[in-house]
């Protein structure tokens, strides 16, 4: 009942007090597109609920491509796999893409093929967490000690946040490198 939020009151609190249980019930959706890697980290904040595309649909979008090897620049890569920046690491990367390719166009099954799936394989999810959990990730995830990805996907998802709801996330954020 009531439909306003008594913003100062929840800054005492769940910040300032640390009862942090009444914003449980304050939950956020995201839809997310990242690497395997980064969903790998994602998947260890349990106080969420997350529904990822099936690799049975991302594989079978592999069938119909042209090999990964023939291009001199990586932008055909990029559509399926997340680069670095170093490139001896991105070669690799794009050879485990297209020995993933070579697999699935041979007809191996995609329960089988999707062993040989590389980390660095973008994947989208749709991404359902409750405030006070989302504090802990972005603690965590904005950390210059994070995976970069990651880093990136956490200051991504609190600049999504409603303005209004940002002062809940403010103690929660490590600094943006300049």
């Amino acid at each position: 009942a009531g439909g306003g939020c008594n913003t100062e009151r929840l800054e005492r609190v769940a910040n300032k007090q640390r009862h942090s249980s009444v914003i449980e019930h304050l939950t956020y959706t995201f839809d997310i597109t990242c690497s395997r890697a980064v969903l790998q980290e994602v998947v260890r904040h349990r106080h969420a609920s997350i529904s990822v595309k099936s690799s049975r649909y991302t594989l079978r979008e592999l069938k119909a491509q042209d090999s990964f090897l023939l291009d001199s620049d990586t932008d055909h890569a990029e559509q399926f796999v997340q680069l670095t920046t170093d490139s001896d690491t991105n070669t690799y990367i794009v050879a485990a893409l297209e020995n993933l390719r070579l697999l699935v166009e041979s007809d191996t099954s995609n329960d089988i093929s999707k062993y040989a799936i590389p980390e660095a394989y973008i994947t989208s999810f749709i991404y359902t967490i409750n405030a006070r959990s989302l504090q802990n990730f972005l603690m965590l995830r904005t950390s210059k000690s994070a995976l970069w990805e990651i880093r990136e996907l956490a200051f991504e998802i609190y600049s999504k946040l409603p303005e209004a709801h940002k002062f809940l996330f403010k103690d929660s954020l490590y600094e943006e490198e300049s």
